[in-house]
């Protein structure tokens, strides 16, 4: 594993078994991701729900999937999906979190539960994708109830605002995102300008991400107060939590938005090997409005703060989007 945050016990590690079963479950998780996601950034759920093996039969359908013909795998590209911009097939090189450096990864984004535009070619990948559609989305609905309480709102604070997550783009840009990072070689040693990048420096957009991976593969975060990158490791079934951007102007800065990236490890074994990961990244509802005063009160507000606009969830995710996908927007 080598010097990494999980070894160095520096991650929280939330252990979810039992917890939904007590009658202060959300009050218990909440209590524990407030103090997580406020003083380091980061933390790490076991026992959540959600079974490894699933998780892994999908990045084996989405190997399946990358081993088709390139003219197969374009009739699933994310520009070709008239019904939703942002679901389908992203091909290494499309996405640019520095606004200019390719980046090599696959990725296929499921924003909403419609067969007839998943993969017909790979038997199972439907299914599979619709049962983890709806295991992320009890887990989210969980987590935000738990964190409504944790900041002083009714339970149902936030889940009332993300009801239309996974519907579509139309109403909620919430994603559930494959990944695989290929391995670096000889091959493909040059792509870009002139070295690789898996994924550029940046922070989430969204309300919170949920991360399950398979392995370490050169993902790095910033903790809070710090400015240093470091290696998180691997924990293997754990899923990582960490709060995007929206939720951070929601709550005037109180959770942080954390700074992350996917290097290339130095080691050369982990650089031969591909890297699996799946993402969700969960928005609310693109009408909601987002505002600093939502969730202060007079124990908590923050007096000095200069910044009172307020503006839909969309508006905060397109506006920090459009340096990314600079093809779509």
């Amino acid at each position: 594993m080598g010097d990494t945050l999980i070894s160095r016990n520096l991650v929280p590690i939330i252990d979810m078994v039992g917890i939904g079963i007590k009658e202060t479950a959300f009050k218990d998780l909440g209590q524990q991701l407030y103090k997580a996601l406020t003083e380091t950034g980061i933390a790490l759920l076991i026992n959540h729900g959600i079974p490894l093996e699933k998780i892994e039969t999908s990045w084996n359908y989405f190997d399946e999937f990358l081993n088709l013909p390139s003219d197969v795998k374009n009739k699933y590209a994310r520009s070709k999906i008239a019904e939703d911009d942002n679901h389908g097939y992203v091909s290494p090189g499309m996405e640019r979190f520095d606004g200019k450096t390719p980046e090599l990864r696959h990725a296929y984004n499921i924003c909403q539960e419609h067969k007839d535009i998943m993969p017909k070619e790979v038997p199972g990948f439907a299914e599979n994708i619709s049962q983890l559609r709806q295991d992320f989305k009890c887990l989210a609905s969980f987590i935000l109830q738990s964190l409504a309480i944790a900041v002083g709102m009714p339970q149902n604070f936030f889940l009332d605002n993300h009801k239309h997550m996974l519907s579509n783009n139309g109403h909620n840009l919430t994603t559930l995102r494959m990944l695989y990072y290929p391995p670096v070689t000889g091959n493909n040693k040059d792509f870009g300008s002139g070295h690789i990048v898996r994924c550029g420096a940046h922070c989430d957009y969204d309300t919170f991400t949920l991360l399950a991976q398979d392995s370490e593969g050169g993902l790095e975060v910033k903790l809070v107060g710090s400015d240093k990158w470091e290696r998180v490791g691997h924990l293997q079934g754990a899923i990582a939590i960490n709060c995007g951007e929206t939720l951070s102007a929601w709550t005037q800065r109180r959770f942080y938005a954390l700074p992350h990236r996917v290097i290339v490890p130095e080691d050369e074994d982990l650089r031969a090997s591909g890297r699996h990961s799946l993402a969700f990244f969960l928005h609310p509802d693109n009408d909601t409005k987002i505002s600093p005063r939502d969730l202060v009160t007079q124990d908590n507000i923050d007096h000095n703060a200069t910044d009172e606009r307020i503006y839909t969830a969309f508006e905060i995710a397109m506006n920090l989007a459009r340096g990314t996908y600079r093809e779509s927007y």
